[in-house]
């Protein structure tokens, strides 16, 4: 197992910290929430221009045909200049989508290549864990049921949503946001969420109804959201290590203190440790080989060790970490969602023993 980066996933790593570095400045991000608009276009934009947003579509599309490793190189990104855009969903849709989808479905995903569409998924039930099969169900194509935490739901084009369908197994269905119920649940990253409520609405069918497609969104979503949380990390990381190289007590750097040298190599070890769990997983699922159980353990970190590091990271910064002007309180509520999307690390410790 060689979970290095091949030359070409290097280069693509490259080239999307290159352009959010420009685009997804603090500035911008300012700037966007401000505007109270759902994502930042300029810097979606700016990813479908350097050619990010189709790196993962199906050459039907117009993508490059890619796979797990790529997504989550990108959303890794992502995370590490939590970027407000629908990159996660968007991303894990389309490529379950160019798996299991249609010819014509495959082809209908060029407009998000371009970044002139937003797509999304359903991946939680009210009361239900990440794991747990939907109680959404199925029948002659009509979609009845309720799926929570969703993100960028009435700027999504299509909704990817899980449905038992009546005589068979789990199928996947997309959804026309116009056609359901949108109940605002605004989540902590800021971006808009919601409540989805469908009522005999019609679902046009993504695969077959044999769990297939549906087993592997719920794998593709925990490869991004466990990506996410990674950059994310990595991102507090450095901007914690440039604050206590340069803040000053007592005559002397904050690094050069015993103590907070401790906490920022506690703060690097959890980094480290959900990057292996993440690559390990996203290698495994690239492969073709069985890759939950990796990904359980990289959703538990993410979901504890992740969140706990970015609380060291905020008492590092002393009050300097709880001033909304200061760029650290997105990473924090970043991992906080992605550890209430995961269903937290009780659930994920759950999984792993199911598994194991």
């Amino acid at each position: 197992m060689d979970f290095n980066l091949d030359e070409t996933q290097t280069e693509l790593r490259t080239l999307a910290a290159d352009v959010l570095d420009r685009a997804a400045t603090h500035a911008e991000i300012e700037a966007h929430e401000a505007s109270g608009l759902p994502y930042d276009s300029k810097i979606w934009a700016a990813m479908a221009q350097a050619g990010l947003l189709g790196v993962c579509l199906p050459e039907e599309a117009g993508g490059a045909g890619l796979g797990p490793i790529e997504m989550a190189v990108i959303l890794r990104e992502v995370g590490a200049h939590v970027a407000p855009v629908p990159a996660l969903s968007s991303l894990v849709a389309a490529l379950t989508i160019g798996r299991y989808g249609t010819a014509a479905q495959k082809e209908a995903l060029a407009p998000l290549a371009e970044g002139t569409a937003v797509l999304t998924v359903g991946l939680r039930e009210p009361g239900a864990g990440f794991a747990e099969p939907p109680a959404t169900s199925a029948r002659d194509g009509r979609i009845t049921g309720r799926t929570s935490m969703v993100s960028h739901a009435a700027a999504a084009s299509r909704i990817l949503v899980p449905a038992h369908v009546e005589g068979a197994g789990v199928g996947l269905f997309l959804v026309d946001p116009a056609a359901v119920a949108v109940q605002d649940m605004p989540l902590s990253t800021g971006e808009p969420g919601a409540m989805i409520v469908m009522d005999d609405v019609p679902g046009e069918p993504v695969g077959e109804a044999d769990g297939r497609a549906y087993e592997a969104l719920r794998l593709h979503a925990l490869a991004g959201i466990t990506a996410t949380a990674s950059g994310v990390l990595a991102g507090a990381l450095r901007l914690t290590t440039d604050y206590i190289k340069t803040r000053r007590q007592f005559d002397r750097a904050l690094a050069e203190f015993q103590a907070v040298s401790m906490q920022i190599a506690d703060v690097y070890i959890a980094a480290r440790t959900v990057d292996v769990a993440v690559w390990s997983g996203v290698w495994r699922l690239a492969e073709g080989l069985p890759a939950e159980e990796d990904l359980a353990i990289a959703a538990y970190t993410a979901s504890d060790s992740v969140v706990r590091a970015l609380y060291t990271c905020q008492h590092l910064h002393g009050g300097m970490g709880l001033d909304v002007t200061y760029p650290l309180h997105r990473y924090f509520a970043w991992s906080k969602h992605a550890a209430n999307l995961l269903g937290g690390a009780e659930a994920q410790l759950d999984l792993i023993g199911a598994l194991v």
